[in-house]
């Protein structure tokens, strides 16, 4: 075949593959939702003489086109796989596959000295030699396809949650009366991190036992790290999903109940479910296929024998999870059921964050109790309802009550701080502004 034939074939085969790419860009159906990365898509948006005007409209239809092109999440995948296919081995790795490099690491300081609320250390015994990777945007990836683990490293420092102690400390300055206690959720990188890999990510537990260190003795640690680490060769937290798992949960509502003085009671005392084949958040983020060719299943805990009432009061959030809006309260489930591959079953609970929940339990102790949380609490209030008469879940992103009017017309006996140790640093000018707004 001459070179002037095979030129011609090349330029014939790049041109069918131009045509079919335009033609699925342009006249196939559009993408709404991406299931790799969790987010509803953009639209096309409306018009407006305004928009038209100032540019604004074309800029969006751009950004839309983009956004929402055909079989969006195949071509995604199949951009991860064939990464996957070219990744290299850094030299001076021992042979760990590194297809994207994590910021470094600032050093780590020494632990407060003036720790009162000692936090056991925990020595990684699950995880500890096992094959890691880092992938996109710093994500370690651990173990092999089938079982591989997502972690998420942590960059804060000792002294980073200090205002989350702060804000617990103002509360029970705020509320004399009330039980307050703080609860600080390491994430699941500070047990599973292998030996190797432990320069990508900082101590939690130093950040943790600091912000204890600093709470007012009369405001209430509960140590969960050390309770967790008992527990860390169980299911504990989510492979594939940057939540800690029902079963976590579970131990730290149990901490958190002896802590309280509540009653509580075992798993026996729960209907066991399950969601098959989930694969959650961490697909997403790391953009690694052997996170997404290792789903697991998802395990959740319905309490027996127990009365309950639940009520929502659901806000309306724009595309920047602002709120916009409050719709009027109305009763519903809190279990919500989830298909087997379904990759929303963190959102079992109460079926999300953008809302206040009130529980009303048959338990007749007059302890009232707020969590307030991040995404990380949802697991807990449904092991609590053996505990409160009450259960109030006020997400730190979503409040637009005043805390102070709240806490005394529901007649609050109980606050717990429950958020995990990334939201600790960020959220004290949430909750602070819960108090005046």
């Amino acid at each position: 075949m001459s070179r002037k034939t095979q030129a011609k074939i090349y330029l014939a085969i790049i041109a069918a593959a131009f045509v079919a790419l335009a033609v699925t860009l342009n006249f196939l159906p559009r993408s709404t939702y991406s299931e790799v990365e969790k987010r509803d898509l953009m639209r096309f948006p409306r018009f407006s003489w305004d928009a038209l005007y100032h540019g604004d409209l074309t800029d969006s239809i751009s950004l839309w086109y983009s956004d929402s092109e055909p079989f969006r999440d195949r071509f995604m995948s199949a951009s991860v796989s064939f990464k996957d296919l070219i990744a290299i081995t850094q030299p001076g790795s021992g042979g760990q596959t590194i297809k994207f490099h994590a910021a470094e690491p600032e050093p780590e300081s020494a632990p407060g000295s003036n720790d009162e609320r000692e936090i056991d250390e925990y020595k990684n015994k699950v995880t500890a030699n096992a094959h890691a990777k880092i992938a996109h945007a710093g994500i370690l990836v651990v173990g092999s396809e089938g079982n591989a683990r997502a972690l998420m490293a942590y960059g804060g420092g000792e002294k980073s949650a200090s205002s989350y102690a702060d804000i617990a400390n103002k509360y029970k300055q705020t509320f004399p009366d009330v039980n307050i206690y703080c609860m600080i959720i390491p994430t699941a990188i500070e047990f599973y991190c292998p030996d190797g890999a432990k320069g990508s990510s900082k101590s939690q537990r130093a950040a943790i036992q600091y912000a204890y260190s600093r709470l007012r003795d009369d405001v209430k640690a509960v140590d969960i790290y050390t309770e967790l680490g008992r527990h860390a060769d169980e299911d504990i937290y989510l492979r594939t999903d940057h939540h800690w798992s029902p079963l976590g949960g579970f131990y730290a509502a149990r901490k958190f109940a002896q802590v309280a003085g509540v009653p509580f009671k075992e798993l026996t005392s729960y209907e066991r479910h399950v969601v098959h084949g989930f694969v959650g958040t961490m697909y997403g983020y790391s953009k690694d296929i052997t996170v997404k060719n290792s789903p697991e299943d998802f395990v959740y805990y319905i309490p027996k024998g127990i009365d309950y009432s639940t009520n929502y009061i659901d806000y309306t959030i724009d595309k920047d999870f602002k709120v916009t809006g409050e719709k009027p309260p109305r009763n519903g489930i809190f279990f919500v059921k989830h298909p087997d591959g379904s990759s929303g079953a963190y959102c079992t609970f109460m079926g999300g964050d953008a809302k206040i929940v009130k529980v009303t339990t048959g338990t007749k102790n007059g302890r009232r109790l707020i969590i307030l949380k991040d995404s990380f609490g949802n697991t807990l209030p449904g092991y609590l309802f053996y505990s409160f008469e009450q259960i109030h879940v006020i997400d730190n992103r979503y409040f637009t009550k005043n805390m102070k009017r709240y806490v005394r017309d529901n007649k609050i006996t109980d606050i717990v701080f429950a958020n995990n140790t990334y939201s600790a640093c960020v959220v004290a000018s949430d909750y602070q502004r819960f108090l005046t707004q």
